[in-house]
């Protein structure tokens, strides 16, 4: 009775240790620093990498802001090995908006997973107005892209009719990163609460690099919808 007894508190000891996973670091392929932020704004990197197999789960990001203006980034998963010792070999490709919040106007340096090949400079304006953000941007929630074509749909829904699209604007960091800003006007002082879908659509210019280049849209709740440009 009594090895029976201990058997069973081994295997349940067993189980309940499976189901807790571990952290890993994840390897990451690029780094992406959108322009045109100014300390008002939610400021935002994206960062591009990959799952090694299925048993990692949940990639995400812890940040670091030093006195000296450098922003140390780790990108971590949820590793579940002990519970499934057979993982599935397939790689998992995953792009992450990693949040900074509202930073000091000035030049930082962003590295992450303190891979000195994984850093580039970020720099914050200075903003002209109290309020956060300057401008109320549509509440976009996918980006439609077409290989070799540089037309591109903006889809989603704005929580009122009382606001309208203004202009769509962009900004480029003149490397990897394409801002795109649809910037909203309100045409009525009563904004009642009615889903209104919408699909604007932009061009993006030709003479951006041909390569993964990301597509950082701004939306309404200060976040971002992000896509690669495949051309």
């Amino acid at each position: 009775m009594k090895k029976t007894l201990f058997t069973i508190l081994a295997t349940l000891s067993t189980s309940l240790l499976a189901g807790v996973p571990s952290i890993k670091q994840v390897p990451i392929d690029h780094l992406y620093i959108p322009a045109g932020f100014d300390s008002n704004d939610n400021t935002e990197v994206i960062i591009t990498g990959f799952l090694p197999n299925l048993c990692h789960k949940n990639p995400t990001a812890k940040i670091n802001i030093d006195e000296n203006k450098n922003i140390n980034i780790k990108v971590t998963s949820l590793y579940y090995d002990k519970s499934n010792p057979f993982c599935p070999q397939m790689i998992v490709p995953f792009t992450l908006p990693v949040s900074l919040g509202v930073v000091q106007p000035g030049q930082y340096k962003v590295i992450v997973n303190n891979d000195k090949q994984k850093s580039a400079k970020l720099k914050v304006q200075e903003s002209t107005s109290s309020a956060i953000d300057n401008y109320h941007y549509a509440y976009v929630s996918n980006v439609l892209t077409t290989p070799g074509s540089n037309k591109i749909q903006l889809k989603g829904y704005n929580p009122s009719d009382c606001f309208v699209l203004d202009k769509i604007e962009s900004i480029s960091n003149k490397k990897d990163t394409f801002s795109i800003l649809p910037k909203m006007k309100q045409v009525n002082e009563f904004c009642p609460m009615k889903m209104v879908p919408f699909t604007y659509e932009f061009e993006v210019p030709e003479t951006l690099p041909k390569n993964n280049i990301l597509l950082h849209v701004r939306k309404m709740d200060g976040k971002s919808v992000n896509t690669i440009l495949i051309q």
